[in-house]
């Protein structure tokens, strides 16, 4: 397409998050141009665990198709510690919903956003990356790299809804990295027996370990030292089967077949301030989270929907003014800074050794097995955040 010289929101990547932001904005009458830098979502065989609340918000805006995502559904989740009795059992029955979640492929969930964006009212440029950003007081201007060449254009609003590295060159928005000297195995598991729609959460003494069911199969997130991660992907099948089936003993029946595994860095990123001049930023570009509970995606989703919310009913000339974007950062506050501030002290909490902290950790989680308000609440809280 021939990019325009102004638009009034342009969104910064066309995944997920940005696909979602576009679509409700678009419908809203919104003048919205998407910069995609890819052209398709190529061969990424991440899985991605979805809340009921992020499914019934990507329904909404057609993102959400059955038959293109084959999602599995998460009725049940087993949080467990080893060498100890802790346990609990979260139940979507429990707080009325038909399931707790679901797991999907990232690529097929990815390339259908493509598809709904190219297909409806927003403007879509796809293979357009954004290389710079000026803000400016009464739009921001933002250089792309096109097929003709590098363009510029102004926007009263641009939404980072990516992870790329525009955030650090915003003047006004500070962003820290916390290393956690951790590397993330993922690989997908055939049981031994059917996993019958439970996603199970096992902390280990040399790191958690997550089972997500997908299909017949599982999807593995083993979190461990980088040694240990390169140790394990070195390990034959068999081999890499018994390590898995010895943290899970007592709580799945086994493994008969393991795939193709990989590994990535961990760390916590988050900013000082997720707006700053005609700039608001969501996604992964607001916060990149610890795969530890599963929250990183559907956090960028609730950013989507709520920025949405407030963008839909603002008048053209208030777009992109700093009350419109201070009353976006007050209602995300909460929800990103508790979700935040829960995945990061799981880490921490999980990895303090000795006996008094596990035993401690133990009885948390018979605590919130046994109490019934609780273990809702917590269920609650998972699926939609905090409210």
């Amino acid at each position: 397409m021939t990019l325009p010289a102004h638009v009034d929101i342009a969104i910064v990547g066309g995944g997920p998050v940005g696909a979602l932001v576009a679509l409700r904005l678009a419908e809203a009458g919104h003048d919205v141009l998407v910069l995609e830098a890819r052209r398709d979502v190529g061969h990424d065989a991440r899985a991605l665990a979805l809340s009921h609340a992020s499914r019934e918000a990507l329904s909404r805006v057609g993102l959400w198709n059955e038959a293109r995502l084959a999602p599995t559904a998460i009725e049940k989740v087993h949080v467990s510690q080893a060498g100890t009795l802790g346990r609990a059992e979260l139940s979507a029955a429990e707080i009325g919903l038909p399931a707790l979640g679901y797991v999907i492929g990232y690529a097929a969930l990815a390339g259908l956003a493509l598809e709904r964006l190219q297909a409806g009212s927003a403007s879509v440029s796809l293979g357009t990356p954004v290389t710079g950003i000026r803000q400016l007081a009464r739009y921001t201007e933002l250089n792309v790299d096109t097929e003709a060449g590098p363009r510029q254009l102004t926007c009263r609003l641009a939404i980072l809804a990516d992870g790329g590295k525009l955030v650090d060159t915003l003047p006004g928005i500070t962003q820290t990295v916390k290393p956690y000297d951790q590397h993330a195995i993922i690989a997908t598991l055939t049981p031994a027996a059917p996993h019958r729609q439970i996603a199970y959460e096992r902390f280990a003494d040399d790191g958690p370990l997550a089972l997500l069911p997908r299909g017949d199969n599982f999807t593995l997130v083993w979190t461990q030292s980088p040694a240990d991660a390169a140790a394990r992907l070195a390990l034959s099948g068999h081999d890499f089967i018994a390590e898995v089936g010895q943290r899970f003993a007592g709580r799945v029946a086994g493994f008969t077949q393991v795939g193709p595994r990989v590994s990535f860095p961990l760390a916590l990123k988050t900013v000082n301030s997720v707006a700053d001049r005609r700039v608001v930023l969501i996604g992964n570009a607001a916060q990149t989270l610890h795969p530890v509970a599963g929250q990183g995606l559907n956090l960028g989703l609730r950013d989507a929907t709520v920025l949405a919310d407030v963008l839909a009913g603002t008048p053209r000339h208030e777009i992109g003014e700093a009350a419109t974007l201070a009353r976006y950062g007050r209602l995300r506050r909460r929800d990103a800074g508790l979700v935040t501030a829960f995945t990061d002290s799981l880490i921490t909490l999980f990895e303090k050794p000795g006996p008094l902290f596990k035993h401690g950790r133990s009885l948390g989680l018979l605590t919130l097995d046994q109490a019934a308000p609780l273990r809702r609440g917590f269920a609650e809280h998972m699926v939609y955040g905090a409210r």
